[in-house]
């Protein structure tokens, strides 16, 4: 049977206290923006959701400023975006493309590995726009990519571009512990 003293208990707090706080504290914000974020997405229930219809419109935006013929597509019986470059099937932008399970995670961590109050708002709010608009030229370069050099879709989808976001927010998270956090 497993059993440990109420000192030894006392010990392993002391020792271990701030980094199981971070995990409770990673867990319980975590769990909370998820079942939050999920609430939203099971409130549509034909086409697309809200913020990938605004990535999809920004993306949109961003090609066309950028010279490229772009047209995108809702998919009203499904959750998607089919992406028309110079009237060519391309790419979908889906659910996943539109950052927020990316924006969740790193306000997490943002909150769990805690600073003051102030430099948590102003870093997650300021590191979320940034990943947004990292995101958004992720989108238009992974769109001209599959474009321009369709044999390599699935390299530049599973491993090039999700390299992008998730680094950009491993970043962000280097600054914040080496900056902000207490």
């Amino acid at each position: 049977m497993f059993y440990i003293s109420i000192q030894k208990l006392k010990q392993l707090l002391a020792k271990y206290g701030a980094a199981i706080g971070f995990i409770i504290r990673f867990l319980v914000v975590y769990v909370l923006l998820t079942i939050g974020y999920n609430a939203y997405l099971h409130s549509f229930t034909t086409g697309p959701d809200g913020v990938t219809t605004l990535v999809a419109n920004q993306s949109e935006w961003l090609l066309t400023t950028l010279g490229y013929k772009v047209t995108m597509v809702a998919e009203v019986a499904q959750p998607f975006y089919k992406v028309l470059v110079q009237g060519q099937y391309g790419a979908q932008i889906i659910e996943g493309c539109n950052s927020v399970s990316v924006l969740l995670l790193f306000v997490t961590f943002i909150i769990a590995f805690k600073g003051s109050i102030k430099h948590t708002i102003w870093f997650a709010i300021t590191g979320a726009v940034f990943l947004y608009v990292v995101n958004l030229v992720r989108i238009a370069i992974l769109t001209v990519a599959v474009y321009k050099l369709p044999q390599y879709t699935n390299m530049l989808h599973s491993l090039v571009f999700p390299a992008i976001i998730y680094g950009a927010m491993f970043l962000l998270w280097v600054v914040w512990v080496k900056r902000f956090a207490r």
